[in-house]
């Protein structure tokens, strides 16, 4: 077993293979081609890209008991904090607790996680594949239907530092995510 820590986990492995597939801060309107992901993390074939967004921002947690065992303290994720920004670089909106996305013609999607795959690096947020439960009127996110993040960077809970003596200190961890945007083609 010498040579054990130069193989890849499975999941390493296949998220390489599809890392290619993700660019960085792309905004487009219905011609953009979906990025290679997961089959996990899939968005059904009747939706395509409706727009791209990059985000960065922090992710906040606050050290609260385990739902698993009340003696026990752990980091809960609070909220994302981020803004959003299109290819150009120009600030298009923000993302915040719900989780929402709100783009500055005022409209939104708020997404529940579909499913998740563990990032890249291994160190970073998941990448996840959210369902829209709710949307409101707008240019932007009107029609949307799936959100995928991908291509994430940090924001990770901290792996240390929660006990009891920590108990609702709140914790911002840096980050930087790619947002897909997908409505019914």
């Amino acid at each position: 077993m010498k040579n054990a820590s130069r193989v890849p986990s499975a999941a390493a492995a296949v998220l390489l293979a599809f890392t290619c597939g993700a660019a960085s801060g792309r905004t487009r309107t219905g011609d953009e081609a979906p990025p290679k992901v997961p089959p996990a993390l899939a968005v059904p074939s009747a939706f395509e890209v409706q727009v791209s967004l990059t985000a960065t921002g922090v992710q906040i947690y606050r050290c609260q008991p385990s739902p698993q065992a009340a003696s026990q303290f752990t980091w809960t994720l609070v909220a994302p904090e981020a803004t959003l920004f299109d290819r150009s670089g120009k600030v298009a909106g923000h993302h915040y607790a719900g989780p929402t996305w709100e783009a500055n013609d005022g409209s939104k999607v708020v997404g529940t996680v579909a499913a998740r795959f563990p990032s890249p690096d291994g160190t970073s947020i998941p990448w996840l594949l959210l369902s829209a439960k709710v949307t409101t009127p707008g240019e932007t996110f009107e029609h949307v239907g799936y959100v995928q993040r991908l291509d994430t960077k940090g924001g990770a809970a901290p792996a240390a530092g929660c006990s009891a003596d920590a108990a609702n200190a709140e914790v911002r961890v840096p980050y930087s995510a790619l947002y897909y945007f997908y409505a019914p083609r």
